[in-house]
């Protein structure tokens, strides 16, 4: 399958998805499991949900936030933004002297991301419609990048963490939650349009995921691998929940 036609099914997918967010049933590959539940499950907080709760569309598959260690002042970065949940809840720990900055493909997201931050006086975030393999960042001007189970969705994963590697400045850090496959998918897997909507068919064998960081310049260290959640969310497919940082 075409890179064109894999972003227009993740485009399309996801537009979907915050038109109907709200009404329940936003993730299409986690079953019964609520919004709530799944935050919960991969690490959220109950304070962190309430914080931002219209904004949990129940889309990860980790906290990188969590992760990141946040500082006051740090200018953070989070790729593939969606609703904003992530990026709210950076806001809260860089405090007024920090910025985060949203990217995400899809008008809808970034549409209702800007209108949750404005009802609830968030000034310190700014959402930018852009692809995360061609950020509309200047080079060297972020300190922290987080990403929460979005790279799996981009069909040239190694542009896109050359592009993290381009904005981050020098002792920048990134903090990455995402999809990764233990084995090998069938083709038909791989064309499944709901599965690569959902996280899995464009997926990466991990050991090929960990080559493309290290292609891009970054180090790494692998921070938690979570087995479980493919019986949780993805039926039993072969897979993990890779959290790693990466730095230059």
């Amino acid at each position: 399958m075409k890179d064109k036609d894999v972003k227009k099914i993740v485009k399309d997918s996801y537009s979907e998805i915050a038109k109907k967010s709200g009404n329940g049933g936003s993730c299409g590959c986690c079953g019964s499991q609520s919004e709530i539940d799944i935050a919960k499950s991969i690490g959220y907080s109950d304070e962190e949900i309430a914080t931002a709760s219209e904004a949990n569309l129940g889309l990860g598959c980790g906290n990188p936030t969590a992760l990141a260690n946040l500082n006051p002042g740090d200018i953070v970065l989070d790729l593939g933004s969606g609703a904003g949940f992530d990026a709210f809840l950076a806001a809260k720990k860089v405090g007024e002297s920090g910025k985060v900055i949203g990217v995400d493909m899809t008008d809808e997201m970034i549409g209702k991301a800007r209108e949750i931050a404005k009802r609830y006086g968030y000034k310190n975030v700014e959402f930018r419609l852009g692809d995360i393999d061609n950020l509309p960042i200047e080079s060297e001007s972020i300190s922290v990048i987080i990403s929460n189970c979005v790279i799996n969705l981009a069909p040239d994963k190694l542009k896109v963490f050359k592009e993290a590697y381009r904005v981050l400045t020098k002792n920048g850090r990134m903090y990455v939650s995402d999809i990764v496959l233990l084995g090998k998918l069938s083709e038909e897997q791989k064309n499944n349009a709901e599965l690569i909507a959902g996280c899995v068919g464009g997926a990466m064998l991990k050991d090929d995921y960990l080559k493309a960081i290290t292609g891009a310049g970054f180090k790494y260290r692998i921070l938690d691998e979570d087995t479980d959640i493919s019986n949780r969310q993805y039926q039993g497919i072969n897979l993990e929940s890779l959290k790693v940082e990466l730095y230059k």
